[in-house]
C-alpha cells in the first residue's frame, strides 16, 4: 500500500453503539464497516504510527480509504521551487506588507516596490516591470484601477512572468485569476467581462475613469487586508507548486470579490476576450452600386 496516512482534512470519529464514521473534507460522514479488522490498529495506520504488517483485513479497510481518496503520500506543505521564489510586489503598503509576509512563510522571496503615493501614477514599462527577473509580479491597489496603469502588467505572461492583482472599489475588493500563460486572463479582459455584464456599463466605465467624489475614506481594516493578502498568497503557492485546483470552478477562470465588510467572499466565472480584427484605418469613398447575387442572398 503506497498510502496510509489521513489526507488533511479527513477525520475518522468513532460512534458510540456503532462502527467508526469518517468525515470527508467536504464536512460529510460516511460509515466504515470494519468488520473483522482491529479497529486500535486501524486507527493506528491512518495516524501513520503503525509499525507492524497490517492483516487481511486490515489492509482490506485501508485500501477502501485509499480508493475513496482518504489518504496522502506526499508532503502536506510542498516546498515552494526555486525557480520561483522571486516575486515582487506593488502597490499599496496596507496589502503589500501582510501578502509580503504571507509569501515569506510559505517559501517565497518576495521583493516590494513602493509605488507613487497616487494610485493612478504613470504605468510602469514592462522592462521596468521585468527589472530583478521575478517570476510573479503582484500588484495591490487600496482603490479603483486607473485606465492604462496594466496595461504593460497584461503583457507578462507572454514574457513567462505570473501575473496576479486584486483592487478595492469602495466596500469591494476584487481579486482577479492568476495569469500564467499567453492564453490567461488579464486585467483587460476582467474590466470587459464586467462591462459586458453589468447594465450598467457607462456608469462603471465613468467610475473607473474618474473623478469621484466621496465622504469619509473606507479604511482597510487588518482582518480585511488579511483576507485578500491569504488569497493572494494562496493562489501563488497553488501556481508555484502545481497544486490541484480546490473549489467549483479553475483558479485561472475564478474572478473573487470580497465584500469587506462582511468578509464574505463570492465566486465568479471569468473567460479571456478574444481578439477582434482591428477596423480599417480608411473606408472605400464610394461602394458598389450593386453586390453579387450570392453574398446578397447569404449576408443581406
Amino acid at each position: 500500500m503506497s498510502r496510509s496516512q489521513l489526507a488533511p482534512g479527513v477525520e475518522v470519529v468513532a460512534v458510540p453503539g456503532r462502527d467508526l464514521a469518517v468525515r470527508t473534507t467536504e464536512g460529510e460522514f460516511l460509515s466504515v464497516s470494519t468488520r473483522d479488522a482491529d479497529k486500535d490498529a486501524l486507527l493506528s495506520r491512518l495516524t501513520g504510527t503503525a509499525t507492524a504488517p497490517a492483516d487481511e483485513e486490515l489492509s482490506r479497510v485501508v485500501r477502501a480509504f485509499e480508493e475513496a481518496g482518504f489518504l496522502t503520500d506526499g508532503p502536506q506543505h510542498p516546498e515552494w521551487p526555486a525557480a520561483r521564489r522571486g516575486v515582487r510586489l506593488l502597490g499599496d503598503p496596507v496589502l503589500t506588507g501582510p501578502l509580503a509576509a504571507h509569501l515569506a512563510a510559505l517559501g517565497a522571496e518576495p521583493r516590494t516596490t513602493v509605488t507613487a503615493a497616487a494610485p493612478g501614477a504613470s504605468p510602469e514599462d514592462l522592462d521596468d516591470l521585468l527589472r530583478e527577473d521575478p517570476a510573479a509580479v503582484v500588484w495591490c491597489l487600496d482603490g479603483p484601477v486607473p485606465d492604462g496603469l496594466w496595461d504593460a502588467a497584461d503583457r507578462l505572461p507572454g514574457r513567462g512572468v505570473a501575473w496576479l492583482r486584486c483592487h478595492r472599489e469602495g466596500w469591494q475588493a476584487y481579486v482577479e485569476p492568476l495569469a500564467a500563460a499567453p492564453s490567461d486572463v488579464t486585467s483587460a479582459h476582467v474590466r470587459a467581462r464586467r462591462l459586458a455584464a453589468t447594465p450598467a456599463h457607462r456608469e462603471l466605465a465613468a467610475y473607473w475613469s474618474g473623478p469621484r467624489t466621496s465622504g469619509a475614506p473606507v479604511r482597510l481594516t487588518v482582518p480585511a487586508a488579511g483576507l485578500l493578502a491569504a488569497l493572494l498568497a494562496d493562489d501563488l503557492s497553488r501556481w508555484a507548486t502545481d497544486a490541484p485546483d480546490a473549489g467549483g470552478l479553475p483558479a485561472r477562470r475564478r474572478l473573487r470579490r470580497v465584500d469587506l465588510r462582511t468578509l464574505t467572499v463570492t465566486e465568479h466565472p471569468v473567460l479571456p476576450v478574444p481578439e477582434v480584427a482591428p477596423l480599417p484605418k480608411s473606408l472605400p469613398k464610394s461602394l458598389p452600386t450593386s453586390l453579387p447575387t450570392s453574398l446578397s442572398e447569404t449576408d443581406g
